[in-house]
């Protein structure tokens, strides 16, 4: 199997945001039949609504500092499938990706012909099962797992992970965890078990109380996150809500240090100050600079409308188009007074919102003349290149999926653009 075939199959098996199936048995039974990969290394499992990829960025950064090797495993990648799964700090090789593809394409089969499941397991949960071979082959240290979605059933979660952390608590994907914060909360609070050492990055009252009871039914004590411990830091991600990221980060490092794993202090600042997260507040060179941020729920459309408030002068033309299940009007209102120019376009992916109904998202307040419209990703880039000064700014949100596009787009509109 190639990388083109190992692509095909994965994405035969339905896209990741419409097959999600909750729950672990096909995971574990799985792993079960590869050798149970996951337990020749310890984890951390990060979970939360924002922030959680942040986090693991700026811990794996931490650790290659003190030269230990981890594996890496995010979601969802920019542009290639190999960005999910990354080994002291290097993107798993495509050859290797497929390798690994058609040892759980092959084992799944196998499952279902011999009735030990009853259909293939889902994209997600064939992704895990690859990254975890690939840790195991790689003789990683340990491995970081960015949860997939909640926590409680999540595929990750079947790793079995030491060490858990929760990042920041918000709303999103209400048709999966519930339709209250509280709900939310307590699916992702579920990654607190028996065991486990619990980071908990800071929270809002009803979270922290849902997070609190999770960690008395456990019998566990909740390590709480300080942000003000670390503003003096230089944090290489951008935005002041980097801060509570970066102190789980290391909060995280910490605890590795109790379980063993040699972390000086001079890793924990450069690692800080050199980790990177493509897609969240990601500056490109590219005359006009192009600012990339996934924010895909009213929260870190807030994180971002802050950091263009007091880092931004220029004018700025914003591209925004996002799932059809996000709170499109309260990230609207959100963002879009911020902004001179407005394009609306439409992503290639079936959860989509279309142009009409991010239309309808637009304040009723808002300058009609200073909306375009654009069938797609690299006709969006066109556009705010001929509308924006050289001097100005393009920011490109609305979600991850938006921000793989547009980048794909550019690099081959102009070749690779740079970090600013």
């Amino acid at each position: 199997m190639n990388f083109h075939k190992a692509l095909s199959y994965l994405l035969s098996l339905g896209h990741e945001t419409l097959t999600i199936k909750l729950g672990l048995a096909n995971t574990e039974t799985l792993l079960a039949a590869l050798g149970n990969p996951h337990k020749q290394f310890p984890a951390v499992q990060i979970a939360g609504t924002n922030g959680k990829g942040s986090t693991a960025a700026m811990l794996d950064s931490i650790c290659r500092e003190a030269a230990i090797r981890t594996g890496l495993f995010t979601s969802p990648h920019l542009i290639s499938m190999t960005e999910r799964i990354s080994i002291d700090g290097e993107q798993v090789s495509e050859a290797d990706f497929a390798r690994f593809t058609a040892q759980v394409k092959e084992t799944a089969e196998e499952l279902v012909k011999r009735g030990k499941l009853e259909t293939l397991p889902t994209f997600f949960e064939q992704v895990t099962a690859i990254a975890l071979l690939a840790f195991r082959e790689a003789k990683v240290d340990f491995g970081i797992l960015e949860t997939g979605l909640g926590g409680r059933l999540d595929s990750t979660t079947a790793a079995g992970a030491e060490i858990v952390a929760i990042t920041s608590i918000a709303m999103d994907h209400e048709e999966y965890l519930g339709h209250t914060l509280a709900e939310i909360a307590a699916e992702k609070a579920a990654i607190i078990r028996p065991g486990v050492v619990a980071i908990i990055a800071p929270q809002v009252e009803e979270v922290r109380d849902v997070i609190v009871r999770q960690c008395e039914a456990a019998g566990v004590e909740p390590r709480f996150v300080e942000p003000s411990r670390h503003e003096h830091l230089s944090i290489g991600l951008r935005g002041r809500h980097q801060i509570a990221n970066a102190a789980t980060a290391i909060a995280l490092a910490e605890a590795l240090c109790e379980k063993g794993f040699a972390i000086p202090r001079a890793a924990i600042i450069k690692g800080v100050a050199t980790a990177r997260h493509p897609g969240r507040l990601e500056l490109w060179t590219w005359p006009p600079r192009i600012l990339f941020d996934g924010a895909h729920n009213p929260e870190a459309a807030r994180a971002l409308r802050d950091y263009l408030y007091e880092f931004v002068t220029q004018p700025i033309t914003m591209i925004f188009g996002a799932m059809r299940d996000k709170a499109l009007a309260e990230m609207a209102a959100i963002l879009f007074p911020v902004i001179d120019q407005l394009i609306l376009t439409e992503l290639d992916n079936p959860r989509a919102a279309s142009l009409e109904v991010l239309k309808l998202a637009v304040p009723g307040d808002f300058d009609l003349q200073r909306i375009y419209q654009a069938s797609s990703a690299d006709k969006a880039v066109r556009i705010a290149k001929e509308l924006t000064p050289a001097s100005g700014l393009i920011c490109v949100t609305g979600s991850l999926y938006l921000v793989g596009a547009a980048q794909q787009a550019l690099k081959e509109f102009t070749g690779v653009a740079h970090w600013a």
